[in-house]
């Protein structure tokens, strides 16, 4: 008992001294440049901003956070969540996090000091030499505590802490960028998924239609009513209706295949699921956009390069620091013994303490083209920054506009549509009662067939852009769902 005593009176003394130095150090200076927040200029408005969006300011951030459920598609909703929780690019995205974390441990622990404990036993036999040299054997005995703590008096520690926490939160909105593009991917196929079969559908129906019309074209050239021209061509139509089906089959495999990746499964394993003919959901109205602004602290890639200048800043300091002095404290405490039974006694206990100084003073320039070159890292990340903000407002105004010309689009299809299939009334009934010619038919249901198929890719590119636009406003994570996993500081 008493030599454990001894162990911990003189660790105690000389472990006494830390708590004073942790306070200089905290104290001291910290070299490098502090990080300031950028503050890039933004527009105070939306070129193609509508009505609906000036007159409401600001976006609601539910609407934003599960954007997908405005398309009132409980398939959808599905998808989307199931992606959430089984992407491989999101587990990906998330180890990340783990590893940053990580890495800042690491970074923490060079702040306080280190203590080792070593021990060891040695036999020794030596000859004394001479003519009457004699041979003598001895243990020895070895058991002790190194302890040392580098003083972080410039902050040079500190900033790679600093540097570590700016990384660990580009990782966090690494992760929230993901959730926003993996949402949208999910929203983008499906609703390619339900344009495909839609318009497979639609040519299915033109294809019977056009059968139709073959059929009685035949019979009146058994008739002897018309040609045999009216016939070929009725049978080309038919033929080039029916071969756009193998493609759109294709294409809806294809999609339903992308899908299954997406919510990280393997290729067939939505097919069942996915197969049956759905309906193309319906566009809402258009949704506030807010102001250009609110896109600073909305979406995840800006505020990755946010944190990525951030980390870029603290790392000058750590590299500035390599230009002053490194301050060791150092400490032993141990014993010394020939036999095991005085290993621990006052006799053979030894300590030392004391700092030591150490100064790269001439490197070469080393140091110097270190902190240039965390200099132009950091003025590279500044730059990424700003592209960055640019590209999120030009993606926004390209997601309006587009919206906002394919709903006319949208409304010139549709009273194209509703003229084509009078058209081919008007023209079959003619054509029955021997007052047109089959060209007329024939020019009819082509036009409505292409009208149709038009109609359904137009409603595909509304909700298209519609994803865009709330995919470039950020839309698609919750803050609460980072923090509760644990994945942000």
């Amino acid at each position: 008992m008493n030599r454990v005593s001894f162990i911990f009176k003189d660790m105690t003394r000389v472990m006494a001294v830390f708590p004073l130095l942790l306070c200089f150090c905290i104290s001291g200076c910290m070299v490098g440049p502090n990080f300031t927040r950028p503050e890039p200029a933004v527009p105070d408005t939306w070129v193609d901003a509508n009505a609906e969006s000036t007159t409401q300011p600001t976006v609601a951030e539910a609407a934003l956070q599960e954007w997908w459920t405005v398309f009132n598609d409980a398939k959808l909703t599905a998808l989307v969540q199931e992606a959430f929780q089984s992407n491989l690019d999101l587990q990906i995205a998330t180890t990340r996090i783990r590893q940053a974390r990580a890495s800042r441990g690491i970074a923490v622990s060079g702040i306080g000091p280190t203590v080792d404990t070593s021990g060891s036993f040695r036999r020794t036999q030596a000859d004394s030499g001479g003519s009457n040299s004699r041979s003598s054997t001895f243990s020895t005995y070895l058991a002790g505590f190194d302890a040392g703590w580098e003083i972080d008096i410039f902050g040079g520690v500190r900033r790679g802490i600093e540097a570590a926490d700016a990384q660990l939160q580009a990782a966090v909105e690494n992760r929230r960028n993901v959730l926003v593009t993996l949402a949208a991917e999910v929203a983008r196929n499906y609703i390619e998924l339900c344009t495909f079969q839609q318009r497979l559908a639609i040519t299915s129906q033109n294809l019977t239609a056009q059968k139709h019309s073959a059929e009685l074209t035949r019979r009146r050239f058994e008739g002897g009513f018309v040609s045999g021209l009216d016939v070929a061509n009725a049978n080309a139509q038919v033929a080039t209706t029916e071969a756009q089906i193998p493609l759109l089959e294709s294409n809806v495999r294809q999609t339903i295949y992308a899908l299954s990746v997406l919510v990280g499964r393997e290729p067939g394993a939505l097919l069942l699921e996915l197969s049956k003919t759905a309906v193309i959901p319906p566009v809402p109205p258009a949704i506030p956009t807010g102001v250009p602004s609110d896109l600073l602290r909305r979406r995840p890639d800006i505020r990755l390069a946010e944190a990525d200048i951030h980390a870029a800043t603290a790392n000058i300091g750590v590299a500035e620091a390599d230009l002053f002095p490194r301050v060791t404290i150092s400490a032993s405490v141990g014993w010394n013994a020939d036999n095991a039974s005085d290993l621990f006694s006052a006799t053979s206990r030894f300590w030392s303490f004391g700092p030591s100084v150490s100064w790269n003073l001439f490197q070469t320039g080393r140091t110097l083209s270190d902190i240039e070159l965390h200099k132009a890292l950091q003025d590279e990340s500044i730059i990424a920054y700003r592209q960055t903000v640019l590209t999120a407002i030009q993606e926004v105004e390209n997601a309006l506009i587009a919206s906002t010309k394919e709903q006319e689009h949208y409304q010139s299809l549709q009273a194209a549509v509703i003229a084509t299939r009078k058209a081919v009334e008007l023209a079959t009934a003619l054509y029955t009662e021997g007052q047109t010619d089959f060209l007329d038919v024939l020019i009819a249901q082509r036009a409505l067939f292409l009208s149709e198929d038009s109609l359904a890719q137009s409603n595909q590119v509304m909700a298209v852009e519609l994803i865009a636009l709330y995919k470039a406003l950020g839309g698609g994570w919750r803050r609460e769902e980072v923090v509760t996993s644990g994945e942000e500081k």
